[in-house]
């Protein structure tokens, strides 16, 4: 035993006497991350001179000499080697260098490439405020629009007090000859509605072993699309059915066809709601599903993975359900419920799909449109249908001042060929995007 430990000790020595002060970073890259902030990317020494890099040194001056220097930040975490230099001035010129340290101390610092940089942001050249998030931007939207329907129904309510007692009556004579919604086994001839809620490779069911269905109406018109579309947006709005409803309610509405087909997907909505014991109900599939028959069915998509468990519920095998199906259509003619069946698993795959979203950062997209009179499809990544057609330039997101108008001084792509002889005189981040428009 003590001549195991004195062979340790001889080797750990022998360590300690070799060892040397660390090479600098084999490379230190500077970028501008916001109008306030520099982004920092850095690699270890080609090398470590035999002893373990514990710790890296960032510096930063306003000085060419690096003196003095106005901050300094020790990022000890080397498996992430980057750092965010903030609370700069805007528009200021900084230098900054990097370090690294092993038990024997720092080694010499690596200037940046570029050697400066200045805190800015393309907002800086157009003058334009961040954007709100979308669910901030809905959530405004909608807060006004409740606001403006308020106003009007109490101006309407003032206006006309005489007629409340014609719209009590029509409204309960309309009520006497519509039909309850309920689940249906099979369609028919009209305009249903479905939610499909997976919990892995299996998917809910009502107790009669069917996915839950509802009737909207017994026909749909040459607008379904432009009703589809409406419904999308309902979508994002599933909290606020009940006030859609009073909205579109009888007393409010005209005998428009439209505003009664879009009355009759809320209360389909509202049924489902109320019947699965949920207000999310999904997201919608990018398109109805039609059939020889008169049929269209407007499908929701809902993981169950990440929401909370549903009281009462049956689950069955996807597997199991489509057999089940097989057995009782007909595969010359499928109804539009046959065909969703049979394609099933290729909407969950695609729905998984469309919930991914794009790591941070700066990406070239490219946007392809397809137009007819009633609709525009754009076209997509097959892995990501949720984003456009896009290739990723870097991990930092912010597009400095220099980069901003170096790309408006750009037309047109053809252009930007023309100008290779030029590219050295770009700034450094436009270098990237220069590569990847060529690649385009």
């Amino acid at each position: 035993m003590p001549v195991v430990a004195l062979c340790n000790a001889t080797v750990l020595n022998h360590y300690i006497f070799h060892s040397r002060s660390p090479d600098a970073p084999s490379v230190v890259r500077l970028s501008v991350s916001s109008s306030t902030s520099l982004r920092v990317d850095f690699q270890e020494p080609l090398c470590v001179n035999s002893a373990v890099i514990t710790k890296y040194k960032v510096s930063w001056s306003s000085s060419p000499t690096l003196s003095p220097l106005l901050g300094e930040m020790v990022v000890e975490d080397t498996t992430q080697l980057q750092c965010n230099i903030t609370g700069l001035t805007p528009g200021a010129y900084y230098y900054v260098q990097v370090s690294s340290y092993n038990m024997k101390g720092w080694g010499p610092p690596l200037v940046s490439t570029p050697a400066c940089a200045s805190p800015s942001s393309w907002r800086d050249v157009d003058g334009r405020a961040p954007r709100l998030r979308q669910k901030e931007a809905l959530d405004q939207l909608l807060d006004q629009i409740k606001e403006t329907h308020r106003h009007c129904l109490c101006h309407e309510q003032c206006k006309a007090p005489q007629q409340g007692r014609k719209h009590s009556v029509s409204k309960s004579l309309r009520h006497l000859f519509q039909s309850t919604s309920k689940f249906v086994r099979s369609l028919k001839r009209g305009l249903y509605l479905t939610t499909i809620m997976y919990r892995d490779d299996n998917v809910l069911v009502t107790p009669e072993d069917q996915i839950p269905i509802v009737e909207v109406e017994d026909s749909y018109s040459n607008s379904l699309m432009q009703d589809f579309l409406w419904f999308t947006k309902v979508s994002y709005l599933w909290e606020e059915i009940p006030w859609l409803q009073q909205c579109l309610s009888p007393t409010q509405m005209s005998c428009s066809c439209t505003l009664q087909t879009r009355m009759k997907m809320l209360q389909a909505i509202s049924y489902l709601q109320g019947m699965l014991g949920t207000q999310d109900l999904g997201q919608v599939y990018f398109e109805p599903i039609k059939d020889k028959h008169g049929n269209a069915l407007l499908v929701l998509l809902k993981d169950m993975n990440v929401c909370p468990n549903l009281d009462g519920v049956r689950w069955m095998q996807l597997c199991k359900l489509q057999l089940q199906r097989k057995s009782i259509s007909s595969p010359d003619e499928p109804t539009a419920l046959d065909t969703l069946l049979i394609t099933l698993h290729e909407k969950l795959v695609f729905h998984r799909r469309s919930r991914k979203v794009l790591s941070p950062g700066l990406y070239l997209g490219y946007l392809k449109l397809c137009t007819s009179m009633e609709q525009i499809r754009v076209l997509v990544p097959q892995k990501l249908p949720n984003v456009l057609c896009h290739t990723k330039i870097r991990d930092n997101c912010n597009v400095s001042r220099e980069e901003w108008q170096w790309l408006q001084a750009l037309s047109s792509l053809d252009e930007s060929l023309e100008m290779d002889h030029d590219i050295q005189s770009a700034p450094t981040g436009c270098c990237r995007i220069y590569a990847v428009l060529l690649k385009t």
